[in-house]
């Protein structure tokens, strides 16, 4: 198997004789005899893995931490948590970049330069490697004072420093493992990264209870297992990946002409998609805080029913998350291709697949809402409560999913300041003051229509920009 550009242009973009069969081209046949796919085709070739590989990851970290609950007890499994604050940040900060590099990747892969694709793919690997490594070797001598200052309480401190210190010596290979997924997809290939965290669950889920328990002679680690785990895991994927691709071809298999270099230029660019991209994951967060917070206010069994209900929704928003990254992709590809005319019809197939596959899981977790809540709840009356709340906001992940597309298309070149700052608005100005004064005025049903009252403005006010300004200018080249 053999690796090539969804566009066969070898010539300039402004070139008008080598016609483009870049990701979604018309079925029309082309200089090179092949018959493209329908666009709406590209799209689940992406989408579908990316969709699965979500899901391992979720299920993996679930396992995981039943490993930890049932064999080390409640307070490992507090441990573990108090630590998500950082790594919540830290892997904001690395999507983020990851997704600087995908979108730049996507731009030079379209254009048929596979060069260039090495050269994107060398900075942001520099990139990720010094950040991983600052923090590998700065991060657990500061281990103790950071868990501190997150008010962990002293019962669990030691465990929690335990763990902190071991997620951040082992974060090298999870960052890189995180950027080469992305790196991958942005040429198209989304199957590789489904099959490089199932390497890496698979690691993770037999290495932890080995760690915990001193299987076969092997040191009792306690709750610092899974972050060893973890990294382990990472490792092993990124050696099966680098494997992989040298054995397919695949244009970001190592080896000459691939170097390890920095481009002062690509890394500007990918930083100035990155940082926004970052701040909005950060502002999600800190926002999440505040709605757990209004919850917090109404007892133990409403944090119960919050948590609960974001089990189930971590679930159902993984259409969401993937289509809007496929988007992002497949625009990539038609902008470097020089085919911005085809952006429109990338949208549009994006819009109508969220509709349908959304669409279809959010049915489903309507009807299933009771049984699935049922897994993390005992109480029937905070079941039938919680369900109810879900079935409020649920309908409004479809328009969630709108955004995304929108705001997966205006990152393919490079926008993302002005849609970042639209998505923290409707987080800020909506989702939260809805949320307080509904939760004043309804009870706990006002925090999940603060959900969906955000959701529903997001694609409003992004398809507002999208069509007053974005669409109004030429779509940027960025390499």
């Amino acid at each position: 198997m053999s690796f090539r550009p969804l566009s066969s242009r070898s010539t300039p973009p402004s070139t008008p004789s080598t016609p483009s069969t870049a990701a979604g081209a018309t079925p029309a046949a082309t200089s090179t005899g092949r018959v493209p796919r329908p666009l709406w085709l590209s799209y689940l070739g992406i989408l579908a893995p990316m969709i699965l590989t979500n899901a391992l990851q979720a299920a993996s970290g679930t396992v995981d931490g039943i490993w930890i609950g049932q064999l080390l007890g409640v307070d490992a499994i507090a441990a573990v948590s108090a630590f998500f604050p950082l790594l919540f940040l830290a892997l904001a900060l690395v999507i983020g970049l990851a997704s600087g590099a995908a979108v730049l990747i996507g731009q030079a892969w379209g254009a048929g330069d596979r060069a260039g694709v090495r050269r994107i793919a060398a900075t942001a690997v520099a990139m990720l490697a010094a950040l991983g490594l600052m923090l590998s070797l700065g991060g657990p001598l500061a281990a103790p004072r950071l868990m501190q200052a997150l008010g962990t309480p002293p019962a669990i401190l030691p465990a929690a420093v335990d763990y902190a210190a071991m997620m951040m010596a082992g974060s090298p290979a999870i960052f890189l493992l995180w950027l080469a997924t992305a790196m991958s997809r942005g040429v198209g290939d989304a199957v590789t990264p489904l099959k490089a965290f199932a390497v890496a669950g698979c690691v993770s889920l037999a290495a932890t209870p080995a760690l915990i328990t001193g299987w076969g002679g092997l040191p009792r680690c306690g709750v610092a297992s899974a972050a060893i785990s973890a990294a382990g895991g990472a490792t092993a994927a990124l050696a099966w990946m680098a494997w992989h691709w040298r054995s397919t071809g695949h244009p970001l298999a190592p080896g000459w002409p691939w170097r390890f270099g920095f481009d002062r230029r690509l890394a500007r660019r990918i930083l100035a998609i990155g940082l926004p991209t970052a701040l909005q994951m950060a502002t999600m967060a800190v926002a999440e805080i505040a709605m757990l917070g209004i919850v917090n206010r109404h007892g133990a069994g409403a944090t119960a029913i919050y948590g609960a209900t974001n089990q189930v929704l971590s679930w159902v928003q993984f259409p969401v998350m993937s289509i809007g990254i496929t988007a992002t992709v497949l625009a990539a590809h038609m902008i470097g291709a020089g085919r911005p005319e085809a952006i429109g019809r990338v949208m549009a197939t994006g819009l109508w697949l969220n509709l349908a596959v959304t669409g279809l899981v959010v049915a489903i977790a309507s009807v299933a809402a009771p049984s699935a809540l049922g897994l993390f709840l005992t109480d029937a009356v905070l079941v039938d409560q919680a369900a109810g709340f879900l079935r409020l906001m649920l309908w409004s992940l479809v328009f969630s999913g709108w955004s995304a597309v929108l705001t997966g298309i205006m990152r393919a070149d490079g926008t993302v300041m002005m849609p970042t700052l639209l998505a923290m608005a409707a987080i800020v100005a909506i989702e939260v003051p809805v949320a307080y004064f509904g939760a004043q005025r309804l009870g706990l049903s006002g925090v999940w229509i603060g959900y969906a009252a955000a959701f529903t403005a997001m694609p409003i006010m992004q398809a507002g920009y999208y069509r007053w300004v974005w669409s109004r200018r030429p779509a940027r080249r960025l390499v």
